[in-house]
């Protein structure tokens, strides 16, 4: 029987299994990856396909042992700082403990002279204002004038003082 492509759509029955006009499927037996045989793998080809083939065995590449490394030298000058930096705290806390009477001591000695000094600063001012408000005139103000001369950087230097 010739083909007849009018007739291939009413009758399919009759060249079924045609490799042209009906290819039948062909199912592949799927093997699970465990029952594989050594030396054969599931690849994927260029086009996409999925495949068994045959593969090279690739030997193991061995690492090699590791080397060690030397210690920079930045490495041994912090570590060597670290204990240095921490003794020379703990020696300052230390030292400050045994100076703490000594510190509260002078900081006494220095709210004195402070209170001195504010004293010393004021005192004038409030005998002024006291002289003022007795009543009794201000006393006269009193001018010293000092001439001195010398001769030369290393010259004797003498001198006058005028009251007045």
């Amino acid at each position: 029987m010739p083909y007849e492509p009018s007739r291939a759509s009413t009758t399919a029955p009759a060249r079924y299994g045609d490799p042209i006009l009906y290819p039948t499927a062909i199912r592949q037996p799927v093997i699970p990856p465990a029952e594989l045989p050594p030396g054969v793998e599931m690849v994927t080809l260029p086009g996409g396909y999925r495949t068994l083939a045959y593969t090279h065995p690739q030997p193991p590449v061995p690492t090699p042992a590791p080397v060690a490394q030397p210690i920079p030298a930045w490495a041994k000058t912090t570590a060597l700082l670290a204990p240095t930096i921490g003794g020379g705290i703990a020696a300052a806390g230390f030292g400050i403990s045994y100076a703490a009477p000594g510190l509260i001591a002078m900081t006494e000695a220095l709210w004195a002279a402070i209170a001195l000094i504010a004293v010393g600063t004021l005192a004038p001012l409030l005998l002024r204002a006291g002289r003022g408000a007795g009543g009794r005139g201000a006393a006269p103000v009193q001018h010293v004038t000092q001439n001195i001369s010398a001769s030369g950087m290393f010259g004797r230097a003498t001198g006058t003082i005028n009251h007045r």
